[in-house]
């Protein structure tokens, strides 16, 4: 079989695949369960024309990538074939462990389990399919590749290839604009000095406005309030189906789904058979078990998934301070009355309350290192002229409540 093969992207082009090991990763069943999850869990029910999935995120960061390293390599830096194909890799597979509707539900069908714990956790099941040969993408992703530690920069840091396409694709597929940055310029400006990942300083202001689109489009996109909204809501029938299946309610035919709602699956207890089950789930169970459940007996789950299905969403107030005691009460009230449900209920399933934080950018673990002239490496927020740079180092923190008019 030929394997010299050629996708096409719309966002950076045409991308060729450089090696049998990385195409047969592509081709593995658990890559290709990416193409079934959402990059952006429920913000398709704001923007509508998001409903890009992490296949397309994962080999638009393994483009960009790929690029990176032919920079560096044309700036004299060494990166041996193994380590070439080894960092391609480790970015094809750092989204890996998503599960369904990504981020959204990150923490609800398995609890206190990180994506990037679980990623590791395939990868180390790939490296054994494919005898050893991912050991090095291993090391990489892990950052214990001490040799090159700009590797696994180039994966995960401040500045990285997942959140440069990230940001790209996002602002595409929502048509949110704010989100446009310089890939390009970026990539062509990258160095290595002492081991580490930095940035010509010729390149500071493609760097800066990346990092002033970070913020907006956490602001316009990631947190918007109908995202968090649907994101309430798609969580409360989660609960509530867990509620059920534990109280021996039938939820319809045994599929990978109920064992997470019959099990509290945390870190302790997510064995091989656990994993297995993750493996095979994806948006279409979450969706379909939705639309089956619009008809449940359970009047709470049936409301729910009616309400999500028909985009009938609760209204979201946001606040700088935590919310007021008071208004939570009157909110559980309402619901109570609205949706005639103990205030209990209302509290549990219609009346969120939570927090939300937007941080463009962490100097811990090393920043964004530009290399000046003089050969010397500073933080961004040092070399910037841009004062309003610095305060994009704190974290802004807000607060939010979900309830319902009627």
């Amino acid at each position: 079989m030929n394997k010299n093969k050629i996708i096409n992207d719309p966002l950076h082009g045409f991308l060729t695949i450089p090696s049998e090991l990385l195409y047969d990763v592509i081709q593995h069943p658990y890559f290709q369960r990416l193409r079934r999850i959402r990059q952006l869990g429920m913000s398709d029910w704001v923007y509508p024309g998001a409903t890009h999935t992490r296949f397309h995120h994962a080999l638009g960061a393994l483009n960009l990538t790929l690029q990176a390293l032919d920079t560096l390599r044309r700036k004299g830096i060494e990166i041996t074939e193994e380590e070439y194909e080894a960092t391609a890799i480790a970015i094809l597979l750092h989204d890996v462990g998503h599960g369904p509707y990504s981020h959204t539900l990150e923490h609800t069908l398995i609890q206190e389990v990180h994506h990037e714990d679980i990623s590791l956790r395939i990868m180390n099941k790939l490296n054994d399919q494919f005898g050893g040969a991912l050991s090095l993408s291993i090391l990489i992703f892990r950052n214990q590749y001490s040799a090159k530690p700009f590797l696994a920069q180039l994966i995960s840091g401040q500045l990285d290839m997942d959140r440069l396409d990230y940001l790209l694709r996002d602002s595409f597929y929502t048509g949110v604009s704010e989100g446009i940055v310089g890939a390009d310029r970026i990539i062509h400006m990258l160095n290595v000095k002492d081991g580490h990942l930095v940035v010509e300083e010729k390149g500071i202001y493609s760097v800066e406005k990346f990092l002033i689109a970070r913020r907006l489009m956490y602001w316009q996109v990631y947190l918007h309030k109908t995202v968090i909204a649907a994101d309430a809501l798609l969580v409360s029938i989660l609960q509530r189906a867990r509620i059920l299946a534990h109280e021996g309610f039938g939820l319809g035919s045994y599929h990978p789904l109920l064992h997470f709602l019959m099990n509290e699956v945390t870190a302790e207890n997510f064995d091989d058979e656990a994993l297995d089950l993750f493996l095979v789930l994806d948006d279409i169970d979450i969706l379909s078990s939705v639309k089956q459940w619009q008809f449940h007996g359970d009047p709470i789950l049936s409301r729910l998934s009616q309400s999500l299905l028909y985009r009938k969403l609760p209204k979201v107030m946001i606040s700088n301070k935590e919310i007021d005691e008071i208004k939570v009460a009157e909110a559980a009230q309402r619901a109570s009355d609205i949706f005639e449900v103990s205030e209990m209920d209302a509290l549990r399933y219609f009346v969120k309350t939570g927090e939300l934080e937007n941080h463009a950018y962490k100097i811990e673990g090393g920043g964004i290192r530009i290399l000046t002239k003089s050969g010397e490496v500073r933080d961004v927020a040092e070399s910037s002229d841009n004062y309003n740079l610095s305060a994009l180092k704190e974290t802004v923190k807000k607060y939010y409540l979900t309830h319902w008019n009627g």
